[in-house]
């Protein structure tokens, strides 16, 4: 096989790395340089994904595999052993100098870093570990750091990999046993339970004041997985039941939402097309609901059910509990705020600041959101009142507020 450029190895290891969505860096901090001011900086280019922290900041990260070549023969992924794709591999310095050359570049804050299995579990996240040593203690690397955790690989490198990364995450894949068991031969759910498991206990004991049996900067923006929709006939309120399991069981800060991909020369066991867009869309607004509204997932939808695609699932919950509307801006508590429809946090927050000082009237609302349309239906202010009974009476109110299509807004 000829040898090929860098670049070429990019190009192939950027694009291999697409099909990973659990790549966020959000909770991570900047690290302490162990005497000198260390590196620092951010941009964009081949290779480069841009992540969304929960403050709204856009994040660069490097996003590559250190190599697609993979003993796994997982019948959804493109890289499997058995798939006809141009194959490349990193060395462990080429990965260094890559991610060193875009930092200094200011091109990117980050490396994210995942690989196909290459001759062993171990083998492969030692490979893994070298690079993040290598930038950490060589080249004294700052910047954020997420790994992806190889589950069959031995527990001290797993430790080991949470002792370097800001970041580990550890695919769960799909949301049945029963599927990864058929589609992923060479993968094992409780091999993974374990290694999130492990690393849970690694994070919680480095939160322990005055122990020290773990580092202060273990994994300190915590663990993430991803789960693939679509692959398997689980609906939308099995795949949130097993989110809501995750983060209770293994104190996940993410579970991201990938929308399967037919991949070339597919097993027929596999649908033929991906699903729409617009389900893992719903699928992250209900995600988002659970971690920040405090929304209970059977609150939000039934085991066996789909999420309704026309409409978020705030608005859908709000039309199927009209009893609790209107909601009074000047007496509600936080968490009654957060349940009207497009209302988020922040606003809510802002609104509660200021009525502190004054009672709310209809246009301090709009001074304070550009949603305030959306929410007449379902508030009170002190000079505001839905007409009706009430405007969330009104049979053409579901029409009026689903956005269109291409309008699909977090909330």
């Amino acid at each position: 096989m000829p040898t090929l450029d860098l670049k070429r190895k990019l190009e192939i290891l950027s694009d291999a790395a697409k099909y990973d969505a659990s790549c966020a860096s959000s909770g991570g901090t900047r690290r302490d340089s162990r005497g000198g001011r260390g590196l620092g900086s951010v941009e964009g280019g081949m290779g480069i994904c841009h992540a969304y922290a929960p403050d709204g900041r856009c994040i660069s990260l490097l996003k590559i595999l250190l190599t697609n070549f993979c003993v796994y023969d997982c019948a959804y992924c493109v890289n499997r052993v058995s798939s006809n794709t141009p194959r490349a591999r990193f060395s462990v310095e080429e990965v260094c100098d890559l991610t060193l050359g875009f930092y200094r570049r200011n091109y990117i804050e980050g490396l994210f870093l995942s690989s196909g299995i290459i001759r062993s579990s171990d083998y492969t996240m030692e490979e893994l570990v070298r690079v993040a040593r290598t930038l950490r203690e060589v080249h004294d690397f700052r910047g954020y750091i997420h790994l992806k955790v190889i589950p069959e690989a031995s527990p001290a490198l797993i430790d080991e990999a949470a002792r370097y990364a800001d970041r580990v995450s550890i695919n769960i894949e799909l949301p049945r046993d029963e599927s990864l068991t058929a589609l992923a031969p060479e993968k094992e759910i409780a091999s993974i339970k374990k290694a999130m498991g492990a690393v849970r206990l690694g994070v919680e004991a480095s939160q322990e004041k005055g122990r020290k049996a773990r580092p202060a900067n273990y994994a300190p923006a915590g663990q993430s997985t991803q789960m693939i929709v679509g692959a398997d006939t689980a609906p939308d309120g099995e795949i949130l039941k097993r989110s809501e399991t995750l983060y209770s069981a293994y104190g996940l800060k993410r579970v991201y939402y990938s929308a399967f991909s037919p991949i070339p020369d597919a097993t027929a066991r596999l649908p033929l097309e991906r699903p729409p867009l617009a389900r893992e869309h719903r699928l992250y607004q209900a995600d988002w609901l659970m971690r920040v509204y405090g929304f209970a997932r059977a609150e939000i939808i039934g085991e066996h059910e789909d999420l309704e695609l026309e409409i978020d699932p705030k608005l859908a919950w709000a039309l199927k509990n009209r009893g609790g509307f209107p909601v009074d801006l000047n007496t509600a508590d936080r968490e009654q705020m957060l349940r009207v429809p497009g209302l988020g946090v922040r606003v809510a927050d802002k609104m509660i600041a200021v009525r502190r000082l004054k009672a709310l009237r209809l246009q301090d609302v709009a001074r304070l959101t550009r949603a305030v349309e959306r929410l007449k239906p379902f508030i009170v202010t002190l000079d505001w009142r839905p007409g009706g009974p009430t405007d969330t009476d009104r049979a053409d109110l579901r029409a009026r507020l689903a956005p269109p299509p291409e309008q699909m807004a977090l909330f």
